[in-house]
């Protein structure tokens, strides 16, 4: 089979002509979604669980064929500054030994890689839909002489960009050994029945989640790439239970103790075990107690809807790339503060807590409570979906102004106006201009609104 190379990428030919089809390479891709500074430096903060002194879970490094258990000297630190540093620094050590670095879930450490990523692939969503549990990122760099799993299958189909150096993968439209295995290291015997991309930096290569592959060195020069995966096959219920439950940590993305959700739910002070059937084979009334004191927090039944309106309105402005990084840190909005919305990443809210007196705000993937009803709210948001500058104390004076509804809601308050815009401006949905900022106007609301009912 031949590999099909395109000139530029074009989202609905690329979802009618290759999406679930077969493998293409787009050469020189005009609007990268990655930028080598913002990977290297959402790589050093991936890799370090704490202060730069015990590696994270997100990250394995092999030299030669062998996965290392404490890679503390190997790992990029702040103080490499960029890749080239950190290529020399490795190379000293090893002393020619290939070597590979594969950092996991990444996307989450930097907010300026996560937006440019997430924008990117906004017009793929458009063509196929939102990915129902999250695209992955994951890096890859080094001199290993082939993906340290071997030929292999995921259940994602992977986009791979080309950041440094040169890369070949090979394929097999399908599983090339007859085995009952799931993953090969030495795959010589069966080359020639596969078909290999060269990527170089700038190129977007594409294949389907059924096409087994094994990345390879193509050279003696250290090579680093970035994948984006998105599920296709295996969805298991328990994916979308795990996102109703908690909230997903950066730091606990990969499971390599096979515990799964039980790591992330909240320890619970009751006995695991519970009375079995009684003699007629009737169970006990009761939920265990474990069980039960598990459940609480979603009890009763307008928590637990209350939730799943939470996570939906998360994954929506998330924009398809969970976890999301986090929140910067509040600070102060006064009257005189000028701000502006960002046109791309709309605000989204839904109403919350059963009634129509408050409603809850999300956007970049973070969530908050608001006690503004909902015509408030849409006063205060309508401006900021432009991206045109206004003063703050003109957001608070609509959201107050906004005339009692038939509920004979009171105004709202300015200091729930303010206090939204500040976890607003840390969920980093509009910025803070300079005071001095000359081109202050504000922009007429669009005619459409963005809200999700809940």
């Amino acid at each position: 089979m031949l590999l099909s190379i395109e000139k530029s990428l074009d989202w609905p030919a690329f979802a009618a002509e290759y999406w679930d089809r077969r493998p293409v390479l787009f050469k020189a891709v005009t609007t990268p979604p990655f930028d080598e500074a913002e990977v290297f430096g959402a790589a050093v903060r991936a890799s370090w669980a704490d202060e730069g002194t015990v590696p994270s879970p997100n990250t394995q490094f092999t030299i030669e064929r062998l996965q290392q258990l404490a890679p503390v000297g190997h790992l990029p630190r702040t103080e490499d500054r960029s890749f080239a540093d950190y290529q020399a620094r490795v190379d000293g050590l090893l002393k020619g030994r290939r070597y590979a670095l594969i950092i996991n879930g990444f996307h989450a450490f930097d907010y300026a890689l996560w937006s440019r990523e997430r924008a990117f692939y906004a017009g793929l969503w458009e063509q196929v839909g939102l990915p129902l549990t999250g695209a992955i990122t994951t890096m890859f760099h080094g001199t290993y002489e082939h993906s340290p799993v071997g030929v292999h299958k995921d259940r994602f189909a992977t986009f791979m960009f080309g950041l440094r150096g040169r890369k070949r993968m090979r394929f097999w439209p399908r599983r090339p050994w007859t085995e009952p295995v799931s993953t090969v290291l030495d795959y010589e015997p069966y080359i020639r029945e596969s078909f290999a991309a060269e990527v170089e930096p700038g190129d977007l290569l594409y294949w389907p989640s059924d096409y087994y592959h094994v990345g390879e060195s193509s050279g003696a020069n250290p090579a680093t790439s970035v994948n984006v995966g998105i599920p296709r096959e295996e969805h298991r219920a328990a994916y979308d239970l795990d996102s109703v439950l908690v909230d997903i940590d950066p730091a606990l993305l990969v499971d390599r103790d096979g515990s799964g959700i039980a790591a992330r739910l909240p320890a619970v002070d009751a006995p695991l075990t519970a009375p079995g059937p009684d003699a007629d084979g009737q169970l006990p009334a009761a939920l265990p107690p474990a069980l039960r004191q598990a459940l609480q927090a979603f009890s009763p039944r307008q928590r637990l809807h209350d939730r799943i309106t939470e996570v939906s309105l998360r994954r929506w402005s998330a924009g398809g790339f969970e976890p999301v990084p986090p929140a910067a840190p509040r600070r102060r909005i006064q009257d005189d503060t000028i701000v502006r919305g960002d046109a791309r990443f709309a605000v989204l809210w839904a109403a919350h807590g059963g009634g129509s007196s408050s409603s809850l705000c999300a956007v970049n993937g973070h969530s908050v409570p608001t006690a503004l009803p909902p015509r408030s709210l849409q006063a205060v948001l309508s401006p900021l979906r432009s991206g045109e500058p206004i003063m703050a104390g003109d957001l608070l004076n609509r959201g107050q102004a906004v005339p009692a509804g038939r509920n004979g809601l009171p105004p709202a308050d300015r200091d729930a106006i303010r206090q939204l815009l500040e976890h607003l401006e840390s969920f980093r949905g509009i910025t803070r201009l300079p005071q001095g900022d000359r081109g202050l106007r504000v922009a007429r609301p669009t005619p459409r609104g963005l809200s999700i009912r809940g």
